[in-house]
């Protein structure tokens, strides 16, 4: 099998750690980005090699392309992984690699493209019979163009930034006197956020469960997935708690789900690792969403019903490797419940950067918890408040939650204030243990 010498991981806090770690275990060197504020982070004590790239400012360190570009050639790494977040989805990214002579751990840069414009990943899919919610056929240009869109299919809608993500550029619109308003700060917001206010509209579908599958696809065309997650736990479009297997799904739905997810990384001629998320509806329809062109926060809960290790996996193929994991040998075992620990208020989600003056993780059975974090680690204030992840795996949902409500109260972080005391509640209440729920559940909770 051939296999990276060495690999610069792009990124910071636990995802850096996890990539370090399947790194190590595949006999690869790593090499540590870092900003000034993350000098004395966990990923760079635990990489073979570690570089400053800039100040505290994202814009200077993480986002700084020319900076990590150097970092990767005066240290010899053949690629770089890019984790989440950061440059992860960023094309002209993968671009600047591939012209430095480096191997972009991730999918080709049209890929990131057309997953970039999911205005455009929509046209390609209906055309190849992926259903997608009933919407624009495209980026809509004006006001105009958007109410003969909803004159066809009606209100409530949801205005999307092309470009978006994390919630931004996006409005839920209930009726006319809304629109022009809504679309309008939409726009503005999509494009300070993406320097791109193209939006597309779609139905808003009130009752719904947000649902992603996983997929593996190499260089050849062969592709598989991994399964469901159920994602719809949410605040703000931001999630908070994901499960694999998704509660409630008949085996003929998943199996559908599933048969969509393939085909629609087929039509995209889709590489590497990546995500396809859908939308279900009360009456079980199933719609496209988007897809993510990288390795999801949520990873572990898959990982944890399958046996996979999905990082490595992103390492091999990126190395040029067919995929070795076949469709039909993939079995899934129990359940899996992944909730994420961030540094914030946990009634008004307010951050809560600071130092962390007590730590204690939670083991035994089933339990696994990604983090960077460790007592006298100060939480900076310059980036996403995610300091931990949680995941339970039980052989049922019901022992998946019990041993998640023991992981969360063994949980101790002193110093700072966290989201433990928010899941603690999530996970208590009748409606989550009963798996009814849809996206709008923390608006009733």
């Amino acid at each position: 099998m051939k296999l990276f010498r060495k690999v610069l991981i792009a990124n910071r806090g636990e995802i850096a750690v996890r990539i370090i770690r399947a790194c190590r275990e595949l006999g690869i060197k790593t090499v540590a980005v870092y900003s000034e504020a993350d000098r004395e982070s966990m990923h760079v004590r635990l990489a073979d090699e570690a570089v400053c790239i800039g100040p505290a400012s994202a814009q200077q360190s993480y986002l700084n392309i020319p900076a990590i570009i150097s970092a990767a050639e005066i240290t010899d790494a053949e690629a770089i992984h890019p984790g989440y977040g950061f440059l992860s989805e960023n094309s002209q990214f993968a671009e600047a690699c591939t012209r430095s002579g480096i191997v972009f751990i991730g999918p080709r840069p049209e890929n990131i493209k057309v997953g970039g414009d999911k205005a455009r990943a929509r046209q390609i899919l209906k055309k190849k019979g992926v259903p997608v919610v009933p919407g624009s056929d495209g980026a809509v240009k004006d006001i105009d163009a958007a109410k003969k869109v909803i004159k066809r299919i009606g209100y409530p809608v949801i205005i999307k930034a092309s470009s978006g993500g994390g919630g931004r550029g996006m409005r839920i619109v209930e009726t006319e006197t809304d629109l022009e308003r809504a679309f309008n700060t939409a726009q503005k917001e999509a494009h300070a956020a993406f320097g791109n206010g193209a939006l597309y509209i779609e139905k808003y579908i009130t009752d719904m469960r947000h649902i992603e599958v996983q997929i593996l696809a190499d260089h050849k065309g062969n592709v598989i997935h991994l399964g469901e997650r159920d994602c719809s736990i949410q605040r703000r479009h931001q999630k908070l708690i994901e499960e694999a297997p998704a509660p409630g799904l008949s085996d003929r739905l998943r199996k559908k789900i599933g048969e969509y997810a393939v085909k629609a990384a087929k039509a995209l001629k889709y590489r590497n690792v990546g995500t396809i998320e859908f939308i279900v509806d009360s009456e079980n329809n199933v719609y496209f969403m988007e897809i993510n062109t990288r390795v999801q926060v949520e990873h572990p809960v898959t990982e944890a019903i399958t046996g996979v290790d999905i990082i490595k996996e992103q390492l091999k193929l990126a190395s040029g490797n067919e995929l070795e994991l076949k469709q039909s040998k993939i079995r899934f075992n129990g359940h899996a419940i992944e909730c994420r620990i961030n540094a914030e208020d946990p009634d008004t989600f307010t951050p809560s950067p600071g130092k962390i003056e007590f730590l204690y993780v939670p083991g035994g059975p089933g339990i696994r918890v990604d983090t960077a974090a460790y007592c006298g680690w100060t939480v900076p204030s310059h980036y996403d408040s995610l300091i931990a992840k949680l995941i339970a795996r039980g052989p049922t949902r019901d022992e998946a939650i019990v041993r998640l409500k023991r992981a969360l109260d063994e949980f101790i972080i002193e110093g700072i204030r966290t989201t433990i005391p928010f899941h603690r509640r999530v996970v208590r209440s009748e409606r989550f243990r009963k798996g009814r729920f849809n996206t709008r559940f923390l608006e009733d909770f």
